[in-house]
């Protein structure tokens, strides 16, 4: 039996499998039924593993054991593979999520909390900055400084990086808003946009700019800006820096302050 790596490879993410259990049920799948030293040898997978491996496949309800001798594996549908591993993923979402919200009352995070409390106190202000790439990192990194606000949220970005803003970051700016914190946001309100702006408008001070720029200043202090225009570069290869600086965060919003007097409001748009 051939079967592409590249295929091998997708069944691995897809169904949360290793090599040796993938290559041993797409093996069965083209028999229907066999043994585990049939499969061996289709799959190319040492005999003294076959039998782990079959093992572990029919704890996952990707497999089932024939009775008879000698003992023989019949391949479950894909479909209704499927079903399984989708359930099976929820389950442990769930319990995952579970086990780290009870972590929550512990004494593990109490712990945790005072040595980072420790380790930021004995760091140089100049040393807490860094270097974010991906925008799906970037965007994390983003969530978690403004999350922390405790009196104002200023951001620049794009038309595409409002929208983006506003899909994924409203939560967080709706308990912004309950807390008093002030929040403005900076961009190109385009047709596109204007139901985005409509979204966020309850929590937040949107005006029209067409000055090209991304970046977010938290509480007057942490700076994170991207480097390069979204338009021009793929998510996977945005990058972005974050600084903790009162000098240069406050000198920036102070900038920000003069254009933003001179901006549209979006009502006016």
């Amino acid at each position: 039996m051939i079967v592409k790596e590249e295929f091998l490879s997708k069944l691995r993410r897809y169904f949360v499998l290793n090599l040796y259990e993938v290559k041993i049920w797409t093996a069965l799948l083209s028999r229907g039924v066999a043994t585990a030293g049939e499969l061996s040898d289709i799959a190319n997978v040492p005999r003294s593993r076959s039998y782990d491996v079959l093992e572990s496949l029919e704890r996952k309800g990707f497999v089932i054991m024939k009775l008879g001798k000698p003992i023989k594996y019949i391949a479950v549908a894909p479909t209704e593979v499927l079903e399984r591993v989708k359930k099976n993923l929820h389950e442990d979402a769930q319990e995952r999520v579970k086990r780290l919200e009870q972590l929550k009352t512990t004494e593990v995070l109490q712990e945790l909390t005072t040595l980072h409390t420790q380790g930021v106190e004995l760091v140089e202000p100049t040393e807490l900055s860094g270097s974010l790439r991906g925008r799906h990192n970037l965007y994390s990194h983003l969530e978690l400084a403004i999350r922390n606000a405790q009196n104002s949220v200023t951001i620049m970005t794009t038309a595409q990086g409002f929208m983006r803003k506003v899909e994924g970051l409203k939560p967080v700016f709706e308990k912004l808003k309950k807390k008093g914190v002030k929040i403005r946001i900076a961009a190109p309100i385009t047709k596109e946009s204007k139901s985005a702006v409509q979204e966020v408008s309850k929590v937040a001070e949107v005006r029209h700019t067409d000055e090209g720029a991304r970046f977010c200043i938290v509480d007057g202090k942490e700076l994170v800006f991207m480097v390069l225009d979204d338009k021009d570069v793929h998510p996977t290869y945005d990058v972005g820096i974050w600084v903790n600086t009162p000098f240069f965060a406050n000198a920036l919003e102070s900038m920000f302050n003069t254009t933003w007097k001179t901006m549209k409001s979006t009502s006016a748009k």
